[in-house]
C-alpha cells in the first residue's frame, strides 16, 4: 500500500514536471512569434542574393510566399534590380519591343489596414510594368478583393497594347480586360464546365487557377491546379474538351501543376512544358493523333515543389523550384549548368529569349531523354533562416512530407514572418505531442490500454 502510494506521488510529480516543460516550450514559441511580428514589415524579410552565377542573358526572378520580391541579374551575375514593394510577386513576362522592361502580377495583403482580414478589402491585385534599367514602374490594372487567403492573381498575359487576360484565383475565372477602359470584355467561368464537388474546397480554394497563356490561334491555355488539369479555352465557344491535358486525381499524369508553357508546331509542338509540382518534377507532353503523350521528365533529389519551367532557345530548360529554394538551368544532357539559391522563388525569365518557352523547341524535336538526377549540391539545403529553431525545423522537414511543409510555409498568414515559422513549427509539434500524452494518461486512468498492431505476447 505504501509502495503504491509512493509510486502514485512520484508519477504525479513526473507528469507535472513534464507538463511544466511543455508549457515552457510553448511560452518560448509564443514569445518568438510575438517578437517576430512586433514591428517588422513583410518587406524586411526579403532575402535577395547580391550575385548570381554568370550566364548569357539577364535573369528576372519573382519571389512569393513568406516575402515578395522581383529581382534582375545581369549576365555577369551582378544584381541590377530589386523591388519588394508588394507582399507577393508572381508571373513575370518580358514586354515585346521594350528593352529591359517586364510586366508582372503582384499582390498586396492589406493586413495593416484590415488586421487579419476582419474588415474587407483584404488584398489588392495589380499588374505592373517595370523598366529594370531606370526603375520606373507603371500600374497597368488593379483590383481590390475581399479576402487575403487565396485572393491573388498569379498570372496575366498580354494580347495587345490594351488587352490582357487574367487568371483570377479569387472567383475561379479567366477574363480579358481592356486596361484603358477597365471593361471586362469576355469571361470564362470554371463552374460552366467543372463541378464544385471536385477540386479543392468550395468556395475557398476550389480551382486555384494559377496560369493563363494566349496562343497564336486566339485560344487561351489555363492551369486548373486543384483539378490537376491544363485546359484550352476558345473565347467564342468555351472549353475545348478534347485538348484537356490531365484529369482530376490522376496523379500519375499531373498533380497540382503550375505554369504550363505552350510550344507551337513551328518549334516542334504542339507541346506543353509544365511544372508538375506535387510530383516534384518538370514534364513535357506532346500532342500526337489527338492525344497528349509524355515525352520528357526531369527531377533530382533536391526538387520538392517546382512552379515554373521554360524551354530556352539553346534547348536548356530554366526551372523554378520553390520547395528546393532555387532557380536552376538544366542542359539537354540533364546536367545542372546554372543555379541560384534563394527563398520561395515563383517564376523566372531569361530576357531576350522570348516569352517563357516560345523561343525553345519541344523535347521531341530536341531528342531529350528523361532524367532523375542526384543533386549536385548535396542535401537540398534551404535558404530561409529560422534562427535558434533551425535544428528542430530541419528535423521536422526531414520527417514530414514536403507538401505538408509547403502548406505550413505558404498557407500561413502573410503577417507571420519567416523567423516566426521556426517557433510556430516547434509549438505545433509540442502541442500535438502534449495532447497525445495527456490522452494516453486519461485513457490509462480509465483502464484503457493502447498497443501497436504488432506486439510480442508474454
Amino acid at each position: 500500500m505504501v509502495r503504491s502510494t509512493v509510486v502514485a506521488v512520484r508519477d504525479r510529480f513526473t507528469r507535472n514536471y513534464l507538463r511544466i516543460g511543455f508549457l515552457v516550450v510553448l511560452l518560448a514559441c509564443a514569445a518568438g512569434v510575438a517578437y517576430d511580428t512586433g514591428g517588422e514589415s513583410v518587406a524586411e524579410y526579403t532575402d535577395a542574393p547580391a550575385d548570381a552565377p554568370a550566364t548569357d542573358n539577364y535573369t528576372v526572378i519573382t519571389q512569393s510566399g513568406r516575402a515578395g520580391n522581383i529581382l534582375a541579374y545581369a549576365p555577369n551575375g551582378s544584381r541590377v534590380y530589386a523591388n519588394d514593394t508588394h507582399t507577393k510577386y508572381y508571373d513575370v513576362d518580358p514586354v515585346a519591343n521594350e528593352s529591359m522592361t517586364v510586366e508582372y502580377a503582384a499582390t498586396d495583403t492589406l493586413y495593416a489596414e484590415s488586421p487579419r482580414c476582419q474588415d474587407p478589402p483584404c488584398s489588392r491585385n495589380v499588374i505592373e510594368r517595370a523598366n529594370l534599367s531606370t526603375g520606373e514602374v507603371t500600374e497597368v490594372y488593379a483590383q481590390y478583393v475581399y479576402r487575403e487567403s487565396v485572393g491573388e492573381w498569379h498570372d496575366a498575359d498580354r494580347i495587345d497594347d490594351r488587352h490582357i487576360v487574367v487568371a483570377d484565383i479569387v472567383v475561379d475565372q479567366v477574363f480579358m480586360v481592356d486596361t484603358e477602359t477597365e471593361m471586362i470584355e469576355w469571361t470564362w467561368d470554371a463552374q460552366s464546365d467543372f463541378p464544385v464537388e471536385g477540386g479543392g474546397s468550395y468556395p475557398g480554394n476550389w480551382v486555384h487557377l494559377n496560369d493563363v497563356e494566349v496562343l497564336e490561334d486566339g485560344r487561351v491555355m489555363a492551369s486548373l491546379r486543384n483539378q490537376d488539369q491544363v485546359v484550352f479555352i476558345d473565347p467564342e465557344t468555351g472549353l475545348v474538351d478534347d485538348w484537356t491535358l490531365g484529369a482530376e486525381d490522376e496523379y500519375a499524369i499531373l498533380n497540382e501543376q503550375h505554369n504550363p508553357d505552350y510550344i507551337p508546331e513551328s518549334h516542334g509542338g504542339p507541346a506543353v512544358v509544365v511544372a508538375d509540382s506535387e510530383n516534384g518534377r518538370v514534364q513535357e507532353f506532346q500532342r500526337d493523333d489527338g492525344a497528349w503523350n509524355r515525352t520528357w521528365t526531369w527531377s533530382d533529389d533536391r526538387m520538392q515543389w517546382p512552379r515554373d519551367a521554360d524551354r530556352l532557345p539553346t534547348g536548356n530548360t530554366l526551372v523554378t523550384d520553390t520547395g528546393g529554394e532555387r532557380v536552376l538551368e538544366v542542359n539537354q544532357s540533364g546536367d545542372v549548368v546554372w543555379q541560384l539559391g534563394l527563398p520561395h522563388p515563383y517564376d523566372a525569365e531569361r530576357l531576350e529569349t522570348g516569352d517563357e518557352s516560345t523561343g525553345g523547341q519541344s523535347a521531341a524535336a530536341l531528342g531529350l531523354e528523361s532524367q532523375r538526377r542526384q543533386s549536385t549540391d548535396g542535401d537540398g539545403q534551404r535558404d530561409i533562416d529560422f534562427g535558434p529553431f533551425d535544428p528542430v525545423v530541419d528535423r521536422v522537414r526531414s520527417l514530414v512530407p514536403s507538401h505538408i511543409v509547403t502548406f505550413v510555409i505558404y498557407a500561413s498568414p502573410s503577417w507571420l514572418g519567416p523567423s516566426a515559422l521556426g517557433p510556430v513549427t516547434v509549438g505545433l509539434v509540442t502541442a500535438l505531442l502534449w495532447g497525445g500524452i495527456e490522452l494516453r494518461w486519461a485513457l490509462r486512468a480509465r483502464g484503457i490500454r493502447l498497443r501497436w498492431p504488432v506486439y510480442k505476447e508474454k
